[in-house]
């Protein structure tokens, strides 16, 4: 019951796709997260535009390579999203 009151709150992927980029910041490509978070690549990229446009993630580009990095607005955001999910998870 509890994950499912989580996602009543916060849409799934979005919200998935937020606290995988916590994860180990040397693994993280749009391509990475899509397997880690069982979604499709072009919904992937459609949310990290998203969250780019709201200051939420970095992009850098290092070759073909394009790591991403939660910027520390992102990061707070999602470590609170990390608290609710575990709060809202133990009830």
């Amino acid at each position: 019951m509890g994950k499912e009151l989580f996602y009543v709150f916060f849409r799934d992927k979005p919200a998935n796709v937020l606290l995988a980029l916590l994860g180990d910041p040397k693994g993280n490509y749009a391509s990475s997260i899509s397997k880690e978070v069982d979604c499709t690549y072009p919904h992937i990229v459609k949310i990290l535009a998203e969250f780019k446009a709201a200051g939420l993630i970095e992009v850098s580009s290092k070759g073909r390579l394009k790591p991403i990095s939660l910027t520390p607005k992102g990061k707070k955001i999602a470590l609170k999203l990390n608290e609710t999910k575990a709060l809202v998870s133990n009830e």
